[in-house]
């Protein structure tokens, strides 16, 4: 906006706008000195220093070569060249409406009214018919307005000095609030019932809609005749070196996944670097840091067919700095593959309870809803495939996973060799083992186990497991697994915790183009009309209509495991859930719970010890995406960890919401 000159203000443009406050300088007067300033007989100041010209405005002395004042950015006037004149009888600039910070500190009211006024007057008068509380409200606000308007016979505060004037704004202002207060008090005191349960419908307006209520459409069900084969998530877990990535790699191979030449270059590249037995694992293990230190770090996904599955194969690490990668494989298991190294001082090591890794990636199974586990007994070859050395692993393994509450008819034990290619897809050739063994090979026990019920029928929700953008053709994929309701190209869509909304493009399922995904199916989402900023993993994809919880106080339900250390109220924790994982802080210690009835035994205890369950509160640094486990199974699974180490795992069993 062009400035004009100030030494005339009575000429002086009207239009400024409302927001314009940059200059909306406070020039109180006293009354004092404003008589004093009028008696003063110097009424003007002639600056006749040579190479300074004065604003206008504050008054600052700038070099002659400024054209704009150097503290408040006045373009300089008159012209350069002439003295400049500062009357001290001129009244102080300000503008005709009050500024925005005069609106809000003093509750004053602009003297503008155009069509955007006159547009919430009317909006303001549509939601009093619909609401009897905010009508009563608005009612009792006029009327506490008009009374102070006329308190004491002032008619306005423009007939006071400014300074008087202000004292008089705040004292009203406040005492308007007050007495506001006290009639929406008194208007809810004498409020119906039906009143009362309206007004608790709006202010829960994101719960309105229970997910009972939503009606799958016909595409979204299931039609059994357009696929005989039934989606199955199989995670492989287990200790560091006890050849899961090898096992992956040489069952993949079997079944034609992997062709014989590139067996042959993963061979030939093995041998290169002195790792010809990590040839198979490097099938999965395709990064260079993977295949120089020899060990999985992220999740490799493979798929192969069997006679009554569609099997995604998801290659967890096993190491202990990649245990939080490990969980990301694991809550998107149906079922899991437990591999044990069965060579003396290995199965020790890995068993340990301290420096192991199986039981606590069996911990992690039972905690993500993981019920049937193949135990696969790896590396029966270096043991002279020994019935004595399998019973003893199956004895103390077994007796673990029970603990754990796995039931014995869900767990199946299969003695095997992957680098010998013993019972993987067929019997075993070796007669060491033939001779007391003649249970199913692992490809068969992998087809036999039972695909989980899929919630069709709901709403859709698919926890975001990774995101791969393009920056050159600016669209962003989702990828994870729809752990309900089905999607198709076209789909309306919504991304939490951002909220924004957008439209399915493509789907993507094993890696080939499909034109509907349906609860259980691993998928890679094609988004458009989102910003890609806001696809991230540990978000979460559901349906517009029945958006999830996003929360930062939760209470949980959680055992605490042996080994753990204590808890403490304040203790600095890792929150995981789903994909998501986010500093915690305990903020309280419920209860102690009885671990057979579930019942309080004490309450705030000052501290929780191993094998304890108990209830407790959790606050989160940031937001995450979460629901109660009746709810949500998926979403309401969490795991503590600290140091390094799974120390409780449990379910949310409520939300707090923060005042």
């Amino acid at each position: 906006m062009p400035r004009k000159g100030f030494s005339n203000f009575d000429d002086y443009d009207d239009g400024f706008d409302d927001d314009d406050d940059a200059y909306d300088y406070d020039y109180d007067v006293d009354v004092e000195d404003a008589e004093h300033e009028a008696a003063d007989p110097k009424e003007e100041e002639v600056i006749s220093q040579k190479g300074i010209w004065r604003c206008g405005i504050c008054t600052y002395d700038n070099d002659e070569s400024m054209h704009v004042c150097d503290i408040c950015g006045v373009i300089r006037h008159p012209v350069p060249g002439g003295n400049i004149t500062v009357s001290n009888d001129t009244a102080p600039f300000k503008f005709d409406a009050p500024s925005p910070d005069d609106l809000v500190s003093n509750g004053l009211k602009s003297s503008r009214t155009g069509p955007k006024d006159s547009m919430k007057q009317k909006e303001k008068q549509d939601s009093a018919e619909q609401n009897p509380l905010k009508k009563e409200a608005d009612r009792s606000e006029t009327s506490s307005q008009g009374s102070h308007d006329n308190v004491g016979g002032i008619q306005s505060f423009k007939s006071l000095p400014k300074a008087k004037a202000d004292k008089t704004k705040e004292t009203s202002s406040s005492s308007k609030n007050i007495e506001v207060s006290e009639s929406l008090t008194g208007t809810m005191n004498n409020m119906s019932l039906a009143g009362e349960t309206e007004i608790s419908r709006d202010v829960k307006i994101r719960r309105a809609r229970s997910k009972s209520n939503h009606k799958p459409e016909e595409w979204m069900l299931l039609d059994k005749e357009s696929d005989t084969l039934s989606q199955l998530n199989l995670a492989i877990v287990g200790h560091v070196d006890s050849g899961k990535s090898t096992l992956s790699g040489r069952l993949l191979h079997l079944l034609g996944r992997i062709s014989q030449k590139q067996m042959h270059k993963f061979e030939k590249e093995a041998k290169s670097q002195g790792k010809g037995s990590f040839a198979y694992a490097w099938a999965l293990d395709e990064s260079a840091e993977e295949r120089e230190r020899g060990i999985t770090m992220t999740v490799a996904v493979a798929y192969f067919n069997t006679k009554r599955h569609h099997v995604v194969l998801l290659d967890s690490p096993g190491h202990k700095d990649f245990v939080p990668n490990m969980i990301a494989g694991a809550t998107q298991a149906d079922a899991a593959i437990l591999v044990i190294d069965a060579s003396i001082g290995a199965f020790e090591a890995g068993f340990d309870n301290l420096k192991g890794q199986t039981r606590e990636h069996a911990r992690v199974l039972r905690g993500f809803g993981v019920e049937q586990v193949i135990v696969a007994v790896n590396k029966m070859d270096i043991v002279g495939y020994s019935k004595d050395r399998f019973d003893l692993i199956k004895q103390h393994v077994g007796s673990f996973l029970q603990s754990c509450r796995f039931k014995e008819s869900s767990l199946t034990w299969i003695p095997l060799s992957a680098m010998e290619n013993q019972n993987l897809v067929s019997a075993p050739s070796e007669s060491r083992l033939s001779s007391w063994y003649q249970g199913p090979c692992l490809l068969d026990a992998v087809d036999a186990v039972k695909s989980p019920n899929r919630d069709v029928s709901k709403p859709l929700l698919m926890p975001i497991c990774d995101v791969v953008r393009s920056n050159s053709q600016g669209q962003v994929s989702a990828c994870g697994k729809l752990e309900a309701g089905a999607v198709r190209p076209g789909s309306k869509i919504m991304v939490m915790p951002s909220g924004d909304q957008g439209t399915v493009r493509s789907l993507e399922r094993d890696s080939q183009g499909c034109t509907i995904a349906r609860a259980g199916d691993n998928v890679a989402i094609a988004l458009q009309g989102i910003d890609a900023n806001q696809v991230m993993a540990g978000g979460v994809l559901c349906h517009p209509d029945y958006p999830v919880s996003v929360a930062t106080h939760l209470e949980l339900m959680v055992l605490v495991l042996e080994g753990a250390t204590s808890i403490l109220p304040g203790s600095q924790l890792e929150f995981h859930v789903h994909h998501a994982k986010e500093a915690a802080t305990v903020v309280k210690l419920v209860a102690v719970l009885d671990p057979k009835t579930g019942e309080p035994t004490k309450k705030s205890p000052r501290w929780l010890t191993a094998k304890q369950s108990a209830m407790l509160e959790v606050s989160l640094q940031y937001p995450v995406c979460v629901e109660t486990f009746s709810e949500s199974k998926a979403l309401g699974r969490v795991f503590l960890r600290s140091s390094g180490r799974t120390v409780a795992m449990g379910k949310v069993t409520r939300i707090i919401q923060d005042s």
